[in-house]
């Protein structure tokens, strides 16, 4: 037993519980499948807020939805499960009952063997720019704006495809999400990684905030398949100063498929 598994919750760990209770509420049309890992992979999530969603101060790092071979598996946003289990060091059961499945999508958890892209990508980077999650952590947060996982037509389905109808209640439950976020972290800045969760962001925390905008790490966008290391070293500059690089322990990461 640890702490991050077992004990009080944290406000972030509060939030999302609340965030996911309210979520699995509404309904939707669009999506085939819906889901959500707030609920059956909470125990892993528990345990990310539970160690890493405390401070205050720091650059909240937004992203938009669960990729399914990731947060979808693991809990932790951009959660590809090799970065999660041996780097964040974070390792949980699913929680029964699953959602009902898509074939080309089912979820294992931890044993699941795809490995995503985007979380590759992105919790790699962190690995190669810092010592340790902790000194990450130190200074970033990273949060998922819509806690969902979508499919349609045998695909992933973007929160921001989604009918109107179906949209209005799932914006109103995460922006008020955010908010309390924003509210319980007081962070000193949000970034949105890719252009939604950056017009999110921008709609939540108006001109209180300084927001920022980082290239989404999906092996689906160009730009970051030629170099999404250099795009996150220019967009986060202001808040990486007298961070050296860690010693190249780990060859450079490159996506390993969607």
């Amino acid at each position: 037993m640890t702490a991050a598994s077992h004990g009080p919750l944290n406000a972030s760990a509060r939030l999302a519980q609340r965030l996911g209770r309210k979520v699995d509420r509404l309904g939707f049309d669009t999506p085939s499948h819906v889901y959500n890992p707030l609920r059956y992979a909470w125990p892993a999530h528990r345990q990310y807020l539970q160690r890493f969603g405390a401070s205050r101060g720091r650059v909240l790092l937004l992203g938009m939805n669960p990729g399914p071979w990731g947060m979808a598996q693991t809990g932790v946003p951009f959660g590809e499960v090799g970065m999660v289990r041996d780097w964040l060091g974070i390792v949980a059961p699913l929680r029964p009952p699953l959602p009902p499945q898509h074939p080309r999508y089912p979820i294992r958890g931890f044993a699941c063997m795809r490995s995503e892209g985007s979380g590759h990508r992105f919790w790699g980077w962190a690995r190669r720019r810092f010592a340790s999650p902790e000194e990450f952590f130190a200074r970033f947060m990273v949060w998922n704006y819509c806690p969902l996982l979508f499919l349609a037509d045998n695909r992933n389905l973007i929160p921001g495809k989604l009918r109107a109808a179906e949209a209005a209640p799932l914006l109103a439950a995460c922006d008020a999400a955010l908010e309390s976020l924003i509210r319980a972290l007081a962070p000193s800045a949000v970034v949105g990684i890719g252009r939604y969760a950056e017009a999110r962001a921008r709609v939540v925390a108006g001109e209180r905030l300084k927001v920022g905008f980082l290239p989404h790490p999906s092996p689906a966008n160009p730009a970051a398949n030629r170099d999404w290391s250099a795009l996150a070293e220019a967009a986060l500059a202001p808040w990486l100063a007298c961070v050296a690089a860690t010693p190249a322990i780990y060859p450079a990461e490159r996506a390993r498929g969607s």
